[in-house]
């Protein structure tokens, strides 16, 4: 049975603004949980919006959960600090947490994808009590790096790699706005060289269509993608400042979720989730799919979180 839910329905999801850590999140929220059941939070990732969540929001809510996906800090309809530093990650988990605040919930399960499985893997760690389970895709939780992590990642993989190309103020930023479309359908990863070459037009991968694309194009043509770029412009700061959780492991109920084709498994392989994840209870890698997985699979991610949704008790 397919979940895909279209435009139409995703925009007759209500809408708020949360005042939250100093900000506002527009959070979107879905169902009413039922006994036993916690809400689930669902983050996205770069360059994506709440809308990266659309397929997930009625099922999950139909199983009995109250649903909360903001526009994380940076994004879409939240509010975009210009400070640069005011997007290191233990600001991006208070973030989350005033918004468990905001609903007068203890706790909730959490999700996310690509930067939004850093910030809830960190919640998880630096907010233990709030986080009843996480469920983390496409990046893998690891160990705290021996050093701070830009001058490993650009000693392996040169200046041009996009982590680093990254951090200058303004230059990925001009770069990315200055065709939005085909910074969102390009194929390649984003690079210094990438930036130079020629316009592509390239469709809408199979998974997205004209339409939802076009609401993509329409939210970073007005916001840009500063906010984004300002959360890799903290790896090293947030790397100082979580010294104090160095070692220290996840007990929550836990699920990795990735396809075999995502290319952040190539430089971030997932091989040490139990060195971290002390109850992991799935790893799942779904054949041929890549980095977008929420959307690009959604029936198949829907059912792996049911199965462990419906496991917590």
């Amino acid at each position: 049975m397919t979940t895909h839910m279209p435009i139409s329905e995703w925009e007759s999801v209500a809408a708020r603004d949360v005042a939250t850590n100093g900000i506002t999140l527009r959070v979107f929220e879905h169902g009413e949980s039922r006994p036993g059941r916690p809400p689930v939070v669902l983050c996205h990732g770069f360059p994506e919006l709440a809308f990266s969540w659309r397929h997930q929001v009625s099922a999950l809510a139909a199983a009995g959960h109250r649903v909360l996906v903001p526009d994380m800090r940076g994004y879409g309809g939240s509010s975009r600090p210009e400070e640069a530093d005011a997007y290191d990650a233990l600001t991006l988990c208070a973030d989350l947490a005033g918004l468990l605040d905001d609903i007068g919930a203890d706790d909730a399960v959490f999700v996310g994808h690509d930067w939004g499985a850093i910030v809830v893997w960190q919640m998880a760690s630096a907010y233990p009590e709030r986080v009843r389970a996480v469920v983390g895709m496409s990046v893998p939780v690891t160990p705290r790096a021996p050093a701070p992590p830009l001058p490993i990642l650009r000693s392996r993989f040169g200046d041009d790699f996009y982590i680093v190309w990254f951090q200058e103020p303004g230059v990925a930023d001009r770069a990315l706005s200055e065709n939005v479309r085909r910074t969102l359908v390009t194929r390649e990863i984003y690079s210094a060289e990438w930036a130079a070459k020629p316009d592509e037009q390239l469709p809408p991968p199979p998974w997205l269509s004209d339409e939802e694309l076009a609401y993509y194009v329409k939210a970073f043509e007005e916001t840009g993608f500063t906010g984004g770029l300002n959360y890799y412009r903290n790896l090293d700061r947030t790397w100082a400042l979580t010294e104090h959780l160095d070692g220290r492991l996840i007990a929550q109920p836990s699920l990795f979720i990735t396809g075999s084709k995502d290319p952040v498994g190539k430089f971030m392989p997932a091989h040490g989730l139990d060195r971290v994840l002390t109850d992991l209870r799935g790893h799942v890698v779904l054949d041929g799919a890549g980095h977008w997985i929420q959307q690009e699979r959604a029936d198949e991610v829907n059912a792996a979180l049911l199965d462990f949704l419906s496991g917590l008790g």
